[in-house]
């Protein structure tokens, strides 16, 4: 299955736990769009997020991150593990 990254800029005061709870959401709805959110990274300095998320297509990724906590990302890009 295809590899993405997203991204979510200019998030002014993002905290990790924040976070941790926002991809708690998305791993609680994941499976109903056949997506697994692997992993994230917090830059709380600059404020941004970016999300690695295994999903048949860039839709079915946004889907779970609209449904979970309506934070969508910036950018989402198809990226291949080296």
């Amino acid at each position: 299955m295809p590899l993405y990254m997203d991204t979510h800029k200019h998030m002014p005061g993002v905290k990790a736990s924040d976070v941790a709870e926002a991809h708690a959401k998305d791993v609680a709805v994941q499976g109903r769009h056949g997506v697994e959110y692997l992993h994230y990274w917090v830059d709380e300095k600059n404020g941004t997020i970016q999300c690695l998320v295994s999903a048949p297509n860039a839709e079915a990724a946004i889907r779970v991150h609209k449904e979970a906590h309506g934070l969508l990302a910036d950018e989402i890009h198809e990226v291949k593990q080296g």
